[in-house]
This record gives C-alpha cells, structure tokens and sequence, in this order.
C-alpha cells in the first residue's frame, strides 16, 4: 500500500462523537510510551502527524487521522499511566471499554508492545480483555532496534509463551522500528488486505 495523504480529522471524547461515515478503523494503543506516536508518523510517512513526547499520557482522546481518504488510522490513549488519577483511569476505562465494545467501524486492533521488557501484566490483561470481547487484533512489537537482537527475540519469544497459557492460536505478529522503518511494508499490507476483504464482502 501507498500512503498518498493522511490527514487529521477529529478528536472525540467518546466513541459516539466519533465519525460516522462508515469507513473501517485500524486501531493503535499500547501503554504509555511504547513508541504509538512515532510508529503512526512512521506508517504514513507524515513527520508530526500524531504528536510525540517524552511525557506519557499525553494523548487523552479518541484521534482519527484519515488515510487515502479510505480508512481511519486511530490513535488511542495508552494506558498504565502511573500518574493518572483514580479518577483518570476510570474516566479512560469507560472510554476504552466503550470505544471496543461498541465501535461497529472498528475493523483491527494493533496492540503495541515494547520489544525491549519482558511481558507485562497490563499488556496481557489487555489483550486478553480483547479477546474475551471477540475483538480482533494484531501484537506490534516497538523499538526493536533499541536492544540486542538477542534480548529482542528472547523477550518476543517469552511473551508468546505467556500468550500461549491463554490463547489456543496466538494473534497476528509484526516486529517494527520507527528509526529504521522495519515493519512497515508488514503493516500496510496486512492492513491493505483487511480492507480488500471488506470490499469484497460488501459487493456480495
């Protein structure tokens, strides 16, 4: 796939206030700091389209960005926030349990994961929480250019274990760095063949 333009759209407090012309979602979350703003600049080929920081928890609302004038790339809230208030976490909770559970144009989640820790609980529970729903996805590992390649591929291969105690067939898999790129053919056309899907489902 070519990114010919991506562009900004909206950001929405609630899935309700989200567009509602009907065109897939491709989703990006992951926790707080794994890489989601620089991975989405990365993707579409944009430098600042999705606001970087080295502040964590910064994007606070549902953000979708337009790609092709096709399908909607979104940019989520992170989650794990440690500063967050109790009040905070509730408040995304609702968003978030909302937004996926009741978001009919969301066609894929990519759950970001940070190829340079070993597994996280939050990462675990979350998508197992997406699984439990029957919400699809796929796990991008970040940042895999940060570490040794052998602490990269230990680490990879420790979280599908821990997936495995829980998953019969693990979800789909892309390794990515923004630096470098790698991993954006993967994407973009398992994203590409998501939406060629769906055209041919809506012409039958």
């Amino acid at each position: 796939m070519i990114i010919k333009s991506a562009q900004f759209v909206v950001s929405s407090p609630n899935y309700r206030k989200c567009p509602q012309d009907g065109r897939p979602e491709y989703a990006f979350i992951g926790r707080s700091n794994v890489g989601k703003s620089s991975l989405i600049n990365m993707l579409t080929g944009v430098k600042g389209l999705a606001k970087t920081s080295g502040r964590p928890g910064k994007t606070q609302l549902i953000n979708h960005f337009l790609i092709n004038n096709e399908w909607y790339l979104v940019d989520l809230p992170g989650y794990g926030y440690a500063r967050t208030s109790r009040s905070g976490r509730e408040a995304w909770d609702k968003m978030m349990r909302d937004y996926f559970l009741h978001r009919e144009q969301l066609t894929n989640t990519y759950v970001l994961v940070d190829s340079r820790v070993e597994p996280q609980r939050l990462d675990l529970e979350f998508i197992g929480f997406l699984g439990s729903n029957g919400v699809p996805l796929s796990i991008v590992f970040t940042k895999t250019d940060k570490e040794k390649q052998r602490e990269v591929m230990a680490n990879i291969k420790a979280f599908k274990q821990a997936l495995s105690e829980q998953w019969e067939e693990l979800p789909p898999m892309v390794l990515t760095s923004s630096l470098t790129g790698y991993g954006r053919e993967a994407l973009l056309e398992q994203i590409e063949q998501i939406n060629e899907m769906l055209k041919g489902e809506s012409v039958q």
